[in-house]
């Protein structure tokens, strides 16, 4: 078994239903460190905080950038890293495999897919051939049913989507943007394979998650976002009010990643 085989199986093993992992999205090297000298067993890119950091809006990466910002976090931890590859940057499925031969070769222990275009939802089946282009690398791959995130909320829809990505070789299922329980636990009911759920307005708490067999949990680009929401509020704070009470979180910053870095 090669290190890299051995960091994608151990990966999956942390996919306990009933006893979530809880994978924070790092958005830099900083962030990723900072992320696991806390004690998060694992870690994923977000799409969304990596293209703000280059200024740009999320899905404006291209495919070598985004790749070579996951190989950099990979390098960065001793904790498993999976990367979020949008829709594996590609629509036709020799593009996917490019991308997830590529992604195998990053020092990664897993990579997602999306079935949304950018544009659009691909078809079931031609999502579903995608997913199998996407298997096979040794890496875990989770394959992630857009509907609810793209204003086409249809639970039998998302559901069939996730067993027909399951029956293509995806190891962890994905349908982020629901928050009711009664469908979280539908979905992990009507599925083999461990599921998913992101942390989004209106969603249980992790034990209730962990009651109806979720088996990880991350934040997209929530930690990135809250961190541009915390500059912004010190940046009106110094403008407006002329005081410096973002100090205190400054503060905490300043002791968290004393304590990352000394461990890097």
């Amino acid at each position: 078994m090669t290190a890299d085989s051995a960091r994608a199986r151990a990966f999956l093993d942390l996919h306990v239903p009933g006893r979530p992992l809880l994978m924070p999205n790092p958005w830099d090297v900083g962030s990723a460190r900072l992320l696991a000298s806390l004690g998060f067993q694992a870690l994923a890119t977000t799409s969304s905080g990596h293209a703000g950091t280059l200024g740009r809006q999320d899905g404006e990466v291209g495919r070598d950038v985004a790749l070579a910002h996951a190989a950099l976090l990979s390098a960065a931890v001793d904790v498993p890293v999976s990367a979020d590859l949008e829709n594996c940057l590609a629509d036709d499925p020799d593009g996917v495999r490019t991308t997830a031969a590529a992604a195998a070769a990053s020092g990664l222990a897993g990579f997602s897919l999306e079935d949304w275009s950018g544009t659009a939802l691909y078809d079931r089946s031609t999502a579903a051939e995608r997913v199998a282009a996407a298997a096979g690398t040794g890496l875990v791959l989770t394959a992630r049913a857009e509907n609810y995130l793209h204003g086409e909320p249809d639970l039998t829809d998302t559901i069939g989507r996730l067993q027909a990505y399951a029956e293509a070789g995806a190891d962890v299922l994905y349908a982020p943007g629901l928050s009711r329980i009664e469908d979280i636990r539908q979905v992990v009911a009507e599925v083999d394979r461990p599921v998913n759920v992101l942390v989004w307005p209106g969603l249980p708490g992790v034990r209730e998650l962990a009651a109806v067999g979720v088996a990880r949990i991350s934040v997209g680009g929530a930690f990135s976002y809250v961190g541009l929401g915390a500059v912004a509020r010190a940046a009106r704070e110094l403008l407006g009010e002329g005081t410096y009470d973002f100090l205190e979180l400054a503060k905490d910053g300043r002791q968290a990643s004393a304590q990352a870095w000394s461990r890097a």
